[in-house]
């Protein structure tokens, strides 16, 4: 048990840390949606929504986003043509809670893990947004490779940034290396 005690105190850690803050977003939604008569999706998710629409105006493209009325999401249009709707699970927030569970259970010093947290939480958000308006565009100008690209190539590109994130801390900012 002594030669696993390391991995058992990750893993504590992890967990721990990976529920409260799962427990505090869901609280955080439970407030911020409303699902009956009225869909509502939380201001997060609506944020993520404006800013990726911002990004997309950026580039030329006309883009707005509305409520979608039948469920919770909200409803990104292309030149006037639905192309995507943007869900609870597309704004960032569950990746970024599991990003910090991970940094925080390998902490290093406090200066570090602040940090690390806060800038590596700001990357993923970012990437994300524009991970959503490079999505847009490509399913609009592909629809037929809407599979390929929104279940395997786009999920690589934000679950790559992440693992890349944790191997920069395990090598350069945690404990673990000294």
């Amino acid at each position: 048990m002594k030669k696993h005690k390391n991995t058992l105190i990750f893993l504590i850690k992890f967990f721990a840390i990976y529920f409260i803050l799962t427990l505090l977003y869901a609280t955080y939604l439970e407030s911020s949606q409303q699902k009956k008569d009225i869909f509502k999706t939380s201001s997060i998710t609506t944020k993520v929504a404006s800013q990726t629409t911002e990004v997309l105006t950026f580039f030329g493209y006309d883009t707005h986003f509305v409520q979608h009325e039948n469920e919770m999401s909200v409803k990104l249009f292309l030149a006037g043509t639905n192309i995507s709707r943007i869900t609870e699970g597309c704004n960032s927030v569950s990746l970024i809670i599991l990003f910090i569970s991970f940094i925080i259970a390998f902490a290093g010093s406090i200066k570090a893990t602040v940090f690390f947290t806060l800038f590596g939480s700001i990357l993923i958000y970012v990437i994300n947004i524009l991970r959503i308006a490079l999505l847009s565009v490509l399913i609009y100008k592909y629809p037929n490779k809407i599979e390929i690209l929104h279940n395997l190539v786009f999920p690589a590109i934000i679950y790559g940034t992440i693992f890349m994130l944790w191997v920069i801390w395990v090598h350069k900012f945690s404990n673990l290396k000294r």
